[in-house]
Protein backbone atom coordinates (compact mmCIF):
# COMPACT_ATOMS: atom_id res chain seq x y z
CA UNK A 1 0.00 0.00 0.00
CA UNK A 2 1.60 3.14 -1.28
CA UNK A 3 -0.71 5.89 -0.39
CA UNK A 4 1.63 7.76 1.59
CA UNK A 5 3.19 8.77 -1.73
CA UNK A 6 0.43 11.12 -2.75
CA UNK A 7 1.42 10.40 -6.15
CA UNK A 8 0.29 12.74 -9.58
CA UNK A 9 -2.60 10.59 -11.44
CA UNK A 10 -1.26 9.30 -14.05
CA UNK A 11 2.29 8.94 -12.81
CA UNK A 12 5.45 7.73 -14.15
CA UNK A 13 8.43 5.25 -12.86
CA UNK A 14 10.27 7.88 -12.34
CA UNK A 15 7.54 9.45 -10.21
CA UNK A 16 6.52 6.50 -8.73
CA UNK A 17 10.46 5.86 -7.83
CA UNK A 18 11.22 9.74 -6.67
CA UNK A 19 8.63 9.15 -4.14
CA UNK A 20 9.31 5.81 -2.98
CA UNK A 21 12.82 7.31 -2.19
CA UNK A 22 11.80 10.63 -0.47
CA UNK A 23 9.43 8.57 1.37
CA UNK A 24 12.21 5.73 1.95
CA UNK A 25 11.34 4.99 5.43
CA UNK A 26 7.78 4.61 5.30
CA UNK A 27 8.35 2.52 2.28
CA UNK A 28 10.68 0.49 4.57
CA UNK A 29 8.05 0.39 7.47
CA UNK A 30 5.76 -1.29 4.56
CA UNK A 31 8.24 -4.26 3.65
CA UNK A 32 9.34 -4.57 7.19
CA UNK A 33 12.03 -4.85 10.11
CA UNK A 34 14.70 -6.46 7.96
CA UNK A 35 15.61 -4.28 5.09
CA UNK A 36 18.03 -1.85 4.53
CA UNK A 37 18.20 0.77 1.29
CA UNK A 38 21.35 0.26 -0.63
CA UNK A 39 21.16 2.43 -3.28
CA UNK A 40 18.28 4.51 -5.91
CA UNK A 41 19.61 3.58 -9.43
CA UNK A 42 22.16 0.95 -8.91
CA UNK A 43 24.53 0.51 -11.91
CA UNK A 44 25.42 -2.85 -12.68
CA UNK A 45 27.61 -3.13 -15.74
CA UNK A 46 27.51 -6.25 -17.63
CA UNK A 47 30.19 -6.19 -20.95
CA UNK A 48 30.50 -3.06 -22.38
CA UNK A 49 26.56 -1.60 -21.33
CA UNK A 50 25.39 -0.28 -17.98
CA UNK A 51 22.18 -1.24 -16.41
CA UNK A 52 20.37 0.28 -13.52
CA UNK A 53 18.24 -1.75 -11.08
CA UNK A 54 15.63 0.75 -9.72
CA UNK A 55 15.78 0.07 -5.93
CA UNK A 56 18.21 -2.17 -4.47
CA UNK A 57 17.75 -3.64 -0.70
CA UNK A 58 19.41 -6.34 1.65
CA UNK A 59 17.44 -8.30 3.86
CA UNK A 60 19.38 -8.31 7.31
CA UNK A 61 17.69 -12.04 8.27
CA UNK A 62 17.56 -13.49 4.77
CA UNK A 63 20.80 -12.45 3.76
CA UNK A 64 20.39 -11.53 0.86
CA UNK A 65 20.39 -8.13 -2.05
CA UNK A 66 16.69 -7.61 -2.84
CA UNK A 67 16.54 -6.03 -6.22
CA UNK A 68 13.07 -4.20 -6.73
CA UNK A 69 11.66 -3.27 -10.46
CA UNK A 70 9.24 -0.34 -10.83
CA UNK A 71 6.29 -0.94 -13.18
CA UNK A 72 3.68 1.70 -13.98
CA UNK A 73 1.93 -0.59 -16.23
CA UNK A 74 0.53 -4.15 -16.06
CA UNK A 75 2.82 -6.96 -16.09
CA UNK A 76 4.07 -8.72 -18.77
CA UNK A 77 6.82 -11.78 -18.97
CA UNK A 78 9.19 -9.73 -20.54
CA UNK A 79 9.37 -8.10 -17.02
CA UNK A 80 10.57 -11.12 -15.62
CA UNK A 81 13.97 -11.62 -18.44
CA UNK A 82 14.85 -8.41 -17.18
CA UNK A 83 14.65 -8.81 -13.28
CA UNK A 84 16.16 -12.59 -13.94
CA UNK A 85 18.95 -10.80 -15.57
CA UNK A 86 19.67 -8.38 -13.20
CA UNK A 87 19.85 -11.14 -10.09
CA UNK A 88 22.58 -12.92 -12.27
CA UNK A 89 24.45 -9.93 -12.53
CA UNK A 90 24.11 -9.37 -8.63
CA UNK A 91 24.81 -12.86 -8.18
CA UNK A 92 28.35 -13.20 -10.26
CA UNK A 93 29.48 -9.34 -9.88
CA UNK A 94 28.52 -7.99 -6.17
CA UNK A 95 27.03 -10.74 -3.65
CA UNK A 96 29.78 -11.40 -1.45
CA UNK A 97 30.82 -15.09 -0.58
CA UNK A 98 28.18 -14.97 2.59
CA UNK A 99 25.06 -13.96 1.28
CA UNK A 100 22.60 -15.88 -0.18
CA UNK A 101 21.48 -15.56 -3.93
CA UNK A 102 19.91 -12.14 -4.78
CA UNK A 103 15.86 -11.65 -4.83
CA UNK A 104 14.17 -9.87 -7.12
CA UNK A 105 10.95 -7.76 -6.77
CA UNK A 106 8.60 -6.70 -9.10
CA UNK A 107 6.21 -3.84 -8.47
CA UNK A 108 3.84 -3.65 -11.06
CA UNK A 109 0.45 -1.75 -11.73
CA UNK A 110 -1.73 -4.33 -11.85
CA UNK A 111 -0.86 -8.37 -12.93
CA UNK A 112 -3.43 -11.23 -14.31
CA UNK A 113 -1.96 -14.00 -11.91
CA UNK A 114 -2.39 -16.45 -14.65
CA UNK A 115 0.30 -15.07 -16.15
CA UNK A 116 2.15 -13.96 -13.53
CA UNK A 117 2.20 -17.58 -12.36
CA UNK A 118 3.39 -18.97 -16.23
CA UNK A 119 6.02 -16.16 -16.31
CA UNK A 120 7.39 -17.99 -13.20
CA UNK A 121 6.91 -21.03 -13.18
CA UNK A 122 10.62 -22.01 -14.81
CA UNK A 123 12.21 -19.28 -13.68
CA UNK A 124 14.94 -20.26 -11.25
CA UNK A 125 15.50 -17.25 -9.42
CA UNK A 126 13.72 -16.18 -6.11
CA UNK A 127 11.03 -13.25 -7.60
CA UNK A 128 8.25 -12.29 -6.72
CA UNK A 129 5.52 -10.21 -8.29
CA UNK A 130 3.28 -7.51 -5.88
CA UNK A 131 0.66 -5.38 -7.29
CA UNK A 132 1.17 -1.62 -5.63
CA UNK A 133 -2.02 0.34 -4.71
CA UNK A 134 -1.61 4.27 -4.49
CA UNK A 135 -5.19 4.43 -2.49
CA UNK A 136 -7.08 2.19 -0.56
CA UNK A 137 -9.74 -0.17 -2.29
CA UNK A 138 -13.64 0.22 -1.68
CA UNK A 139 -14.24 -0.71 2.21
CA UNK A 140 -16.72 -3.55 0.74
CA UNK A 141 -13.63 -4.86 -1.04
CA UNK A 142 -11.77 -4.51 1.75
CA UNK A 143 -14.43 -6.15 3.70
CA UNK A 144 -15.14 -9.69 1.07
CA UNK A 145 -11.39 -9.86 1.13
CA UNK A 146 -10.41 -10.20 4.87
CA UNK A 147 -13.58 -13.17 5.14
CA UNK A 148 -12.20 -14.53 2.40
CA UNK A 149 -8.84 -14.62 4.07
CA UNK A 150 -10.42 -15.47 7.70
CA UNK A 151 -12.49 -18.31 5.45
CA UNK A 152 -8.99 -19.50 4.24
CA UNK A 153 -7.67 -19.35 7.62
CA UNK A 154 -10.23 -21.48 9.25
CA UNK A 155 -9.79 -24.09 6.69
CA UNK A 156 -12.84 -23.07 4.27
CA UNK A 157 -12.84 -22.51 1.36
CA UNK A 158 -14.74 -19.51 -0.37
CA UNK A 159 -17.58 -20.12 -2.27
CA UNK A 160 -16.68 -20.49 -5.80
CA UNK A 161 -20.37 -20.48 -7.14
Amino acid sequence: MLDFLNLPQPHNEQDLQRGLVSHLKDFLLELGPDFAFMAEEYRLQVGQQDFFIDLLMYHRRLQALVAFELKITAFSPSMMGQLDFYLEALDRDHRLAHENPSIGVLLARSADTQVVEYALARSASPALVARYLTELPDKTLLEAKLSEFYALEEGDKPDDH
